[in-house]
């Protein structure tokens, strides 16, 4: 998925990504935690019914977790793009406590999306995104 997300941002101008055409999608925008520069990331969410929303650093499974989970842990003021509407939104990691009900949630969304979770070996982070102004996005 990497290279085809890559592919059509070149197309679009990084207005939308791919996935957003089957799943509610966004483009995350951090800052590495290494370079301090902005760092632009596709990603599917979750929608919450109060506008927040649900990214889960999956990682296509790999065996690592996605820079951009360090980055937002880091930075937890962050920005988001959805539809082309940029959006500033405070990033919170789902504590350990709160982990199984979240999933319930995701998962009645994406029924076996915590496979991912189960065929990396580890424990996936899970950031809630809430909205920092009154604007909050539809899924």
């Amino acid at each position: 998925m990497p290279p085809l997300e890559r592919g059509w941002a070149r197309v679009t101008g990084g207005r939308s990504p791919l996935s957003g055409v089957l799943v509610p999608s966004l483009v995350l925008h951090t800052i590495g935690t290494k370079s301090g520069l902005e760092r632009d990331t596709p990603l599917m969410y979750c929608p919450e019914p109060d506008g927040r929303m649900l990214v889960t650093g999956s990682n296509f499974a790999r065996d690592k977790h996605p820079a951009w989970t360090a980055n937002l842990a880091a930075h937890p003021d962050a920005a988001v793009t959805i539809r082309g509407k940029r959006l500033p939104v405070h990033a919170a990691r789902i504590a350990d406590e709160e982990l199984d009900e979240t999933w319930a949630w995701i998962e009645r969304q994406w029924p076996g999306y915590r496979g991912y979770e189960r065929n990396s070996g580890r424990v996936l982070r899970i950031f809630r995104l809430v909205p920092s102004d009154e604007a909050k996005p539809n899924p």
